[in-house]
């Protein structure tokens, strides 16, 4: 054993040897040295599946400055480092001796005020890393209950909705592993719980909903006060996952609460609304817990029922033949809280929300289903709420399905029957017809809509839908902006306005100027991001054809300047993780929609080519193949609208981004920066002095000629013919680059192509531009 130690610690002592160099080059100020000996420090150690015990001591000597590197200012070599640690704590044989340096780091980047972690993904890698650590570390975290809660306090409310969830994953770990420790501050969780319990993702709202149930049971259950209007909220949802989970935690809190007689009238009313929920599936698990609780409830108060169990067998006369009679402990639980019952059902049957009568009206029925002849005692109030319901105007309200089929063929129906009539409703009508197309997932039903809406118009005496459109666009548009302020990705107006500008036609340019406030709200950068790429995705294909969209009039050229800067711009500026560089880049297509198009005019164009162009230059460099591509191409079209018309500084801040692009890992991309150096070439006039400029023009021939070597024959055609184009901006110079590059013996062919080309120029070429 001995000898196996010592063998363990020879082999680390080798590989700490090894990694020596690595360390040292952490403290470089040069990032891309960093980013490298991280990246070789993980290939060196977890990458090769060292033994327990020698990852258990490298880990130990290497844990501070890796972790130090977790506040590295770039991006790729925090994750690398987290990354690193992470697999370090999953496969050392004793992870807590790392929580002394670990948990100080977590709750500096995770647990303050303000996040320190721009990075989405990161903080979502982190986080897992946390999970990880709580699920490997168990008990020994009890020293760092602080550190963990302020963490957790932070993480779910954090504005990436992954990292809410594996929040929510590791409150529940955490839970059950300190038990004993927990519920000393489990309370300081209920807050940002609630504060996300209603999320727009339902995928964030579920493990919400379990990592509240996993807190109040872990705790002393005073809070179920604070979270029981929010549960109750939750089974409206649209999600049945959401529903789903408020169920099993309901029935999970009567099972298994320490408390739980104290909140029986409260909590029973959640998990008997579930069983009439309209899913099968949580009907059958809402009914299978309310059994479990009932069966609990008679064996924990059999004393105390003993006469009922041994005579009340049988159900009582005129009980509804098709419906499964409760069991005897499940009878008494309701019959027992009935009293308190009655007044929340009396008042929320007159709740001025459909949902809330229509679903209270069912619990109605299930708890007198419940309570049979004991029902008697609460007859006055009972009577008069079921004579409320039967009046109630909303009475046959059932579920949406078929909704929409129903909703249009009344309104197909009125066109039918009130012809010329209906247009004392026009509006309301294709309003109904909008909103139809925008929730349809039918397509039958959209081309029905939209056959309706022919119809409309036609019925009215209308050319065209535009025409109808044309009549009633300021109203629509009205309507829309009331809501813009709480749009999101979800909302239906998004789809509405899409449908709206696109069967419009060349009528929405009339309304440019009603347009643009809406597009301006709804497109800031605080705003859901993917509702910002959806209607970028949109203003691209109009844009592509302006004219015929939203420039029919002319009008949204006096508004392009506005629409740039204050739209486009601002979508363009550069924030961390995935979701904000798939903004970016629907951004840029809108923006290169809009280039070639039309919709702006070059006089414009020159004018904010200072505020547009350093964006641009940036997006050069975005991660994503189809933003570099796309600022390529907009860069091209800018050179072919005002090359011509830049000053030369501009220009020379041009060509230098561009010809990074040569070495650009996608084909499509070099191909594309080749061509927009050729039309930085042709935007040379004779304001450009080739003399001045000269040191320009060296670099930019003399990093063509390195790619007469490339790989790809396309290229170095694409690159002699652009030198061509080049040779008669400053012949001479090309020539002494083209020689010494010859003499090098590189490329002769292509060399010797370019002399002779060079000297078949004019002689007076030598002193002036193209222009």
């Amino acid at each position: 054993m001995a000898a196996m130690a010592a063998g363990d610690e020879h082999a680390a002592s080798e590989v700490l040897r090894g990694l020596a160099r690595h360390l040292n080059c952490l403290n470089e100020d040069n990032k891309a040295t960093r980013k490298r000996a991280l990246e070789l420090i993980k290939r060196e150690t977890v990458d090769k599946k060292l033994s327990g015990a020698v990852q258990q001591e490298v880990f130990s000597a290497l844990l501070k400055p890796l972790l130090k590197c977790v506040s590295d200012p770039m991006e790729r070599s925090r994750e690398t480092a987290i990354t690193t640690i992470t697999e370090f704590i999953r496969c050392v044989p004793k992870p807590e001796e790392s929580l002394p340096y670990l948990m100080p780091c977590l709750a500096q980047r995770l647990g303050e005020k303000e996040i320190h972690e721009p990075s989405e993904e990161l903080r979502l890698s982190a986080s897992e890393m946390l999970t990880l650590t709580v699920e490997v570390c168990g008990t020994q975290l009890a020293p760092y209950l602080s550190e963990m809660f302020n963490i957790l306090q932070r993480t779910i409310v954090d504005p990436f909705p992954d990292v809410k969830r594996e929040s929510c994953k590791c409150i529940i770990i955490f839970a059950k592993c300190l038990p004993e420790h927990f519920h000393m501050q489990a309370e300081s969780l209920i807050k940002p719980l609630m504060q996300t319990i209603a999320h727009q993702h339902s995928r964030v709202r579920v493990p919400v909903i379990e990592a509240t149930g996993a807190v109040i049971q872990q705790s002393s259950g005073k809070n179920v006060d604070d979270v029981i209007s929010h549960l109750a909220q939750r089974l409206f949802d649209d999600s049945p996952q959401v529903r789903k989970a408020v169920t099993v935690v309901v029935g999970d809190w009567l099972l298994h609460m320490r408390d739980r007689y104290s909140y029986f009238h409260k909590l029973i009313p959640l998990l008997l609304s579930s069983i009439t929920d309209e899913i099968p599936e949580i009907r059958l698990v809402a009914a299978d817990l309310w059994r479990q609780v009932g069966a609990q409830w008679e064996k924990e108060n059999e004393d105390d029922i003993k006469d009922k169990m041994d005579f009340l067998l049988t159900a009582p006369p005129l009980y509804p033949p098709e419906v499964e009679r409760p069991g005897l402990g499940c009878r008494e639980l309701v019959v027992r809280n009935l009293g308190r019952l009655v007044p929340a059902i009396t008042h929320d049957v007159t709740d001025w929300l459909v949902p809330t009568r229509v679903r209270t009206s069912q619990l109605l029925s299930v708890l007198l289903l419940h309570a049979e002849d004991h029902s008697t005692q609460h007859l006055q109030p009972l009577l008069a709420t079921l004579y409320h319901a039967c009046t109630d105007s909303e009475k046959d309200v059932v579920s949406n399905v078929m909704y929409l089929e129903q909703l249009l063929a009344c309104v197909d129906v009125l066109l039918c029957q009130c012809e010329s009539d209906c247009g004392s409703v026009s509006l309301q009508l294709l309003q109904v017809l909008v909103n139809v197309q925008s929730l349809s997932t039918e397509p039958q039903l959209s081309e029905k809509a939209l056959e309706c809406v022919q119809c409309l118009s036609k019925v009215q005496g209308l050319d065209s839908v535009m025409e109808l459109y044309r009549q009633h666009m300021g109203q629509l548009l009205d309507w829309l902006s009331a809501s813009v302020s709480i749009w999101s990705s979800y909302s239906p107006q998004r789809l509405q306005l899409h449908i709206i500008v696109i069967q419009s036609g060349p009528v929405i340019g009339e309304f440019v100027s009603q347009l643009m406030p809406l597009l301006r709200g709804c497109l800031q950068p605080d705003r859901d991001p993917e509702m910002r790429m959806t209607i970028f995705t949109m203003l691209a294909k109009l844009l592509l054809d302006a004219g015929n969209t939203l420039d029919s009039q002319g009008h949204f050229r006096n508004e392009s300047e506005v629409f740039l800067c204050d739209i486009l711009l601002p979508n363009l500026v550069w924030h961390a993780g995935r979701t904000a560089a798939a903004v970016r880049t629907s951004a840029i297509s809108c923006l290169l929609a809009l280039l070639h198009g039309g919709g702006i005019t070059p006089g414009q164009l020159l004018c904010m080519e200072e505020k547009l162009t350093p964006q641009v230059l940036s997006a050069l460099e975005e991660d994503s193949q189809m933003g570099r591509l796309l600022a390529c191409r907009s860069l091209s079209t800018i050179l072919r609208l005002i090359g011509s018309s830049l000053h030369p500084e501009a220009l020379n801040k041009l060509y230098p981004e561009l010809l990074k692009r040569l070495d650009d890992s996608s084909e499509e991309v070099r191909s594309v920066a080749l061509q927009a150096l050729g039309l930085w070439l042709s935007s040379l006039t004779k304001d450009y002095n080739p003399e001045l400029c000269a040191p320009h023009l060296q670099f930019l021939f003399q990093q063509l000629l390195l790619h007469l070597d490339d790989p790809d024959s396309s290229v170095q055609d694409q690159v002699l013919e652009i030198l061509k184009k080049g040779s008669s901006v400053h012949p001479s110079l090309l020539q002494r680059e083209v020689e010494a590059v010859r003499d090098k013996q590189r490329s002769p062919l292509y060399c010797n192509q370019l002399l002779q080309h060079i000297s078949s120029l004019p002689t007076e070429t030598s002193a002036d531009c193209p222009e």
